[in-house]
């Protein structure tokens, strides 16, 4: 779930690393996975399904799959350093999300949480992650994204995260403005792009689901070929 960059398992954490470890507890956060999932009916998947998670960060993705039933489980994030938090059964690897070093249509799912408004460059980035999770899906696969999206509700978010007062009220309100400070640059140029990013996506995935409330986009598709 961070930046494209180089991070190590010995470095300093940054900033954004430090709030977004502290923006939610992990039983809060996989918790909150799992309510998502099961919205977007993930739990209806075949529970052998091969599932590859990308920017899974510290792991909880991973662990919120485990709970429902799914086993064979790949995470992959650029950062070896929050990818060392996690702790189960899923193979993860520091790998750069544009150039993934899985074999073609090997994946029966991938899905993103919170990750393609951290890419640096658009849309090329975004191309070329798209196009890398088309190939690593199966015919009959499915990609699932879930990434913030200019509604109503996250203008009024973002109202708050500006009040100073609020900041100190709310340690949690105060991660969140802190991540946005330090991803804002990529994160205000994914906003700030919904018509191509979506026709991006459509480009390579048929859409099966598609939603924008509550200051997300979820999307379902399978790989065009």
């Amino acid at each position: 779930m961070t930046n494209l960059g180089d991070s190590t398992p010995n470095s300093s954490p940054d900033p954004w690393e430090l709030a977004y470890l502290r923006f939610e507890t992990q039983e809060d956060e996989i918790r909150k996975f799992v309510g998502r999932l099961k919205r977007l009916d993930v739990s209806s998947w075949p529970r052998d399904a091969r599932i590859l998670e990308l920017f899974c960060g510290r792991g909880n993705g991973l662990h919120a799959l485990q709970r429902l039933g799914f086993y064979r489980l790949e995470g992959v994030d650029i950062s070896p350093r929050l990818l060392s938090h996690y702790r189960g059964p899923a193979k993860c690897h520091a790998q750069d999300c544009r150039v993934l070093q899985f074999a073609a249509e090997s994946e029966d799912a991938v899905i993103i949480q919170g990750g393609l408004h951290h890419l640096l460059s658009l849309p090329d980035d975004l191309e070329q992650t798209f196009a890398e999770i088309r190939r690593v899906l199966k015919s009959n696969g499915r990609a699932l994204f879930v990434e913030p999206w200019l509604t109503p509700f996250l203008q009024l978010v973002h109202a708050v995260t500006q009040n100073t007062t609020m900041r100190r009220l709310s340690p949690k309100l105060d991660a969140l403005a802190t991540m946005i400070e330090y991803e804002r640059v990529s994160y205000e140029n994914w906003l700030g792009r919904p018509e191509e990013i979506v026709a991006l996506a459509r480009k390579y995935f048929l859409p099966l689901h598609e939603t924008f409330r509550w200051g997300k986009w979820n999307f379902v598709g399978s790989p065009r070929r």
